[in-house]
Parts: C-alpha cells; structure tokens; sequence
C-alpha cells in the first residue's frame, strides 16, 4: 500500500489511477477531484460502534464520492470474524464467544455478539447486503468476510462533524486489491471465495 498508494501520493501522481476501471466498468481508484484532494493511508473509522480494533482502512478516499480500498499483495486470506477465534482463556470469553452462527447464544438478547456490545455493523448491513438481521444464519456471512464488509459500510456511510448519528451515503464502493499470483485470491481460493460473497451479497453489485 505505501509502496504503490503512498509513492504515487508523495510525488503527487495520483491521477495516474483515473484511467483504471473495475469489473462493472466504472472508474476504480479516482471518481473525482475532490478524491485526489481527500486521500488518507490507515484511515481509522470511527463510526461504526467499535470500541477496540477500530476498522482500519489501507488507502482511504474521501469526497462525495468515498472509496475504501484494501490492499492484499502479501497476506493469503481476508481478515475474519475474532469473535468463533476468541479463546477460553480471554477475559470476555464467556460473554462474547461466538460459535460462528448468526443466532442467539449464551443467553446474548442479539444474534450477534458484536451487536450485542454495541457495534453497529448490523444495523447498517441491511442498507448494503441481501443479508436478513431478523432471521437465524449458519454460518455467519459475516464470518468470511468481515474484512471486505467493514470496507464497504466504510465506503457506504459518511459522518460529519456536528451531527449525531453517521448517514448512509449511496455514493461510493470498496475495492480489493490483491496479487494474481496468490493462490489464495485466484478461483477455488479462501480468499478470492471471501470477496465473491461479499459482492454477490451486495444490493448493488458496483
């Protein structure tokens, strides 16, 4: 990320990227000036509910149009769920270990623990996904895909100074970034299924 997103910032070149499009056809990196204008590296989100490991976004880039991108050009998978990862001997083990269902567990009032404390993923998720929040799921879909779906209610919702409560923002999209050499991002790979479920979720594919 800061070897291609960084180098390209610093030197002022970001618009070599406006010439890139996605599967859909549209332009990948750069839907605007005010995105050339906007760019962040680890962007730290700060409205989604989360206490502890905030969503952590690689190249960020804002405007009215928002674009979450991650970049996976050395890792094999896509970062999952830690709440079917938590182990017994962790403090809030007992309260907050889930076996990886989206279902009522450990006498929790939520389907999912991290709902349960607060987090507000979903609540947001109907707004983006074809996934039910009121019905049962085995597994989780969000267990696979956690990673991409933070990225996209990222790119999806929009804070501003003075106001409560975040919006959700119809303009923008997440893009994954990822070595075609991997085998893990290529067909059959986790990590290449982690993003095929993640898009074929979507309401709007784009």
């Amino acid at each position: 990320a800061q070897s291609v997103f960084g180098n390209l910032y610093v030197l002022g070149k970001l618009e070599c990227l406006a010439g890139l499009r996605g599967d859909d056809g549209n332009p990948l990196f750069i839907r605007g000036d005010d995105n050339l204008k906007s760019f962040e590296m680890e962007k730290v989100i700060l409205y989604l509910g989360e206490t502890s490991r905030k969503t952590n976004i690689d190249v960020f880039l804002g405007g009215e149009h928002q674009i979450a991108i991650e970049c996976k050009l050395t890792e094999t998978e896509i970062g999952t769920c830690s709440r079917p990862r938590m182990q017994r001997n962790e403090p809030n083990y007992d309260a907050e270990f889930c076996d990886g269902r989206y279902c009522r567990q450990r006498n929790r009032a939520a389907r999912c623990s991290l709902t349960q404390i607060g987090v507000k993923y979903w609540r947001y998720i109907p707004e983006f996904f074809k996934w039910n929040p009121s019905v049962d799921h085995d597994p989780c879909p969000l267990n696979n895909t956690y990673q991409l779906v933070r990225n996209v209610l990222s790119a999806g919702l929009r804070h501003k100074e003075g106001e409560e409560t975040e919006s959700v923002h119809a303009e923008g999209h997440a893009v994954l970034v990822c070595d075609e050499r991997n085998p893990q991002f290529r067909d059959g790979g986790e990590g290449w299924q982690a993003y095929l479920d993640t898009k074929n979720a979507l309401k709007n594919p784009s």
